[in-house]
């Protein structure tokens, strides 16, 4: 049984290793982990079926990534607070975590107080996203270019090199995955950053992800 006045939380990460380290260093604090699951798709049906506070969600693993299951876990409990949790600093992963409603991200380095306080503000119903990043993606979300219903005249293989760089993808990547040169994938980027009117990767997965291309 889950202590009276504890913070509920999902711990959702395909390692056994991260996860019992998460655990431990939650014990002694006002968090206590109730269930461990392994797939984005499993996340997604303890969350929905079962009574969490917040879910902790790691952005790679199998079965459904974590990004896609804090999409779909939004669309069933809009208010549920969840922290992404990654091992990589990927600007695209922030920026669709901060578009598709997360409460805050965070690295698998982060120490234990940032961890405790992150879930703790998330349980509150605050964001606990760091103030910079939330200053420039929330900008850019603002702007009129990525809330207008503006025709972007990409070709099929920009969209798909859009695609993947939302997805996280570095330009090595989209390169193996499109069986292309990376010298053609830097230049569909920097086409792409200029047809959008963005300055960055970042900028164009946001705006990808309001466009529902991811």
């Amino acid at each position: 049984m889950t202590q009276p006045g504890k913070i509920k939380l999902l711990i959702a990460d395909d390692h056994p290793m991260v996860r019992s380290g998460v655990m431990s260093l939650l014990a002694g604090t006002e968090i206590k982990g109730i269930a461990e699951v392994a797939t984005g798709k499993t996340a997604v049906a303890y969350a929905l079926e079962h009574d969490v506070d917040v879910v902790l969600l790691d952005v790679r693993m199998p079965d459904g990534d974590g990004l896609t299951a804090l999409g779909r876990i939004k669309l069933d409990k809009p208010d549920l607070p969840i922290v992404m949790f990654s091992a990589f600093d990927n600007p695209a992963y922030l920026a669709r975590a901060v578009a598709l409603g997360a409460s805050g991200f965070l690295l698998k380095s982060c120490t234990r107080d940032k961890l405790v306080s992150t879930i703790t503000k998330a349980a509150a119903g605050e964001s606990a996203f760091a103030r910079d990043e939330l200053r420039r993606l929330t900008g850019t979300l603002a702007t009129p270019r990525m809330t207008a219903d503006i025709d972007i005249p990409l070709t099929e293989r920009e969209g798909q090199v859009l695609q993947q760089l939302a997805n996280g993808l570095t330009n090595k990547e989209i390169a193996e995955v499109l069986h292309v040169g990376y010298e053609t994938i830097r230049e569909h980027i920097q086409q792409i950053l200029r047809k959008l009117g963005v300055h960055d990767r970042t900028q164009a997965a946001v705006w990808a992800v309001r466009k529902g291309l991811v």
